[in-house]
């Protein structure tokens, strides 16, 4: 495979792939996305990139345990929206955070350093789960993802069970997301088969409706539209939009579906309470109990200085040392600034979205270099890591290429494992 030209190895690799209709999405907004190269790791770097991973989950599934507990004025504080106070009490899984999370690390001189946990709404996940093992087979190494699939379905499995036992309605299942969005689509139909839940279907996000006081799903049969009850509702829609949307005559829709998963009316995937994780305010919480050397034990707050980044909800960088301000609930590097210990920006996201958010104030850590093949020559990026947490447990990673701040359309390039020799 790397004798034969870029362009030609890389319609060998990802044409499949978008006949199969899977992973359609190689190439997004008219740029190259996937890249037809391979990018490989010792099993040592591997096996690390694990037991962060679920070192790190099983400290942030302490931490929400008790913020689900505390006053409404700490979950404010944590940037919780109050139209979601209720749901996110919600206990659904008493021994991990969410379901499917993606910590993402930055590969540092002083070892992995976690810059956030997606435990929302997390992407990635076909490339991850599906495209990797089909690119490491082409180029002939070690998928570092092998079997992780089942992790999927197993954890979708304990989940519905889990809601059967508090009592939920879990006969009608839906899948949503914005249906003309192809990577967001795409990924829930993957989901939706990988579940293993028989009669799960996906709907349009524009397709639900809140209706006599349960969300339904609008479907057509024919000529004639029908109104379907939902019991239970993966949503790759993230829960902070939903707190602030209204229908077309100004009715807060989201609020009201918020209401029915407070009132356990409505199950949804990921639970409710992995939206306490998703703040990056969270962060900052962990980060000030590490440092009053409270509430964790010994071994946790080894964990936490070994992997995670000093935090704050205020800036206590200025005039120290270089950091980064990020929006509370910022993705794909939207609103992230990189800034001098003088506070001027040295680089910033250039979107539009997030920048009306609070702000956390973290360490600037630097992304590992890193040269790569693209259709337009060789790229010098740089290194991100993400590592997905699966109902508890570490498993698919996934790797991106891009500018100092890793935005929507930085490259997606395959991992493979360093064989010993």
């Amino acid at each position: 495979m790397d004798n034969v030209n870029y362009a030609t190895r890389r319609d060998l690799i990802y044409g499949p792939l978008r006949e199969e209709g899977v992973f359609t999405w190689d190439w997004m907004y008219g740029e190259e996305y996937a890249l037809a190269t391979i990018h490989t790791i010792t099993p040592e770097q591997r096996r690390e990139l694990s037991d962060a991973t679920e070192k790190l989950g099983r400290i942030f599934h302490k931490v929400v345990r008790i913020v689900q507990q505390a006053p409404d004025s700490l979950l404010l504080e944590l940037g919780i929206p109050e139209a979601a106070l209720g749901a996110v009490r919600v206990l659904v899984s008493e021994d991990v955070p969410t379901l499917i999370g993606r910590f993402d690390f930055a590969s540092t001189p002083d070892g992995l350093k976690m810059l956030e946990f997606n435990s929302d709404t997390p992407t990635s996940i076909v490339e991850a789960f599906h495209v990797n093992g089909h690119v490491c087979e082409q180029f002939g190494v070690q998928d570092p993802n092998t079997g992780m699939k089942q992790h999927l379905r197993d954890g979708f499995q304990r989940l519905m069970n889990r809601y059967a036992e508090l009592g939920y309605r879990t006969e009608e299942v839906y899948f949503s997301a914005l249906d003309w969005h192809e990577e967001d689509a795409g990924t829930t139909k993957f989901l939706l088969q990988q579940s293993g839940i028989e009669q799960a279907q996906f709907v349009a996000l524009s397709d639900l409706r809140y209706y006599e006081d349960k969300l339904a799903a609008y479907k057509s049969f024919g000529d004639e539209w029908e109104l379907h009850r939902i019991d239970v509702l993966y949503r790759l829609h993230a829960l902070e939009k939903l707190a602030e949307e209204c229908d077309e005559e100004g009715f807060p829709t989201g609020s009201h579906v918020l209401d029915l998963i407070a009132c356990q009316r409505l199950a949804i995937i990921n639970p409710p309470q992995g939206f306490i994780a998703q703040t990056k305010a969270l962060q900052a919480l962990i980060w000030n109990l590490h440092e009053a050397h409270e509430f964790f034990t010994d071994e946790e707050h080894d964990v936490i200085h070994r992997y995670m980044l000093p935090t704050y909800l205020e800036n206590r960088f200025l005039g120290q040392s270089s950091y980064v301000t990020k929006p509370i609930f910022g993705r794909e590097g939207g609103g992230v600034v990189l800034r001098d210990a003088d506070g001027q920006a040295e680089e910033q996201d250039a979107e539009e979205f997030y920048w009306e958010q609070p702000m956390i104030y973290q360490q600037r850590v630097e992304l590992e270099p890193i040269a790569v093949e693209t259709l337009r020559g060789n790229y010098d990026g740089h290194l991100l890591w993400g590592s997905f947490l699966i109902d508890g447990r570490a498993s698919a990673i996934v790797a991106r290429v891009g500018g100092k701040i890793t935005g929507n359309l930085s490259y997606y390039l395959p991992v493979g494992v360093k064989q010993p020799d």
